[in-house]
């Protein structure tokens, strides 16, 4: 697990905060069909439609993770996705602060298991924080190229 050089919570006066983006889903399988659609959308909106796959595709296994491992009955899980200059930050809470995800190594014939090993192969960076109920699992991806749009 990489750690960013500095919390992504503090704003970097060199990485100005652009746009920023958060939803509460219930925790059922449903909703991470529904944030990750979201999230393609709305990235390429923000005017970066080629990381609109990979941030799609981060938060379907994160959400995923936060439905099947971090549900508290009762409790949401939240995504939140901000944009600065530099970076595409990518952060899934959920309630359960005791069960930390850490990648595995799964064996071939696993059928689970893969998922941090994907959004670690895709991001800049990525880490988990504790927050006072719960926790969170944040990703950058970094911004390779200007926005597209009008």
């Amino acid at each position: 697990m990489a750690f960013a050089p500095q919390d992504p919570r503090i704003p970097d006066p060199d990485d100005p905060v652009l746009q920023d983006d958060r939803v509460d889903y219930a925790p059922f399988p449903r909703s991470v069909t529904s944030a990750r659609r979201y999230t393609a959308r709305l990235v390429a909106h923000w005017g970066h439609p080629a990381l609109a796959q990979d941030a799609e595709l981060i938060v379907s296994e994160l959400a995923a993770n936060a439905v099947l491992h971090g549900s508290v009955p009762g409790r949401h899980f939240r995504v939140r996705l901000t944009l600065t200059k530099n970076h595409l930050r990518i952060a899934v809470s959920d309630a359960k602060g005791e069960r930390v995800p850490r990648p595995r190594r799964p064996t071939p014939d696993d059928k689970f298991g893969r998922g941090l090993l994907i959004v670690r192969a895709l991001a800049a960076r990525w880490g988990v924080r504790e927050r006072i109920v719960g926790k969170e699992v944040w990703v950058e991806l970094e911004i390779a190229q200007p926005p597209v749009g009008p």
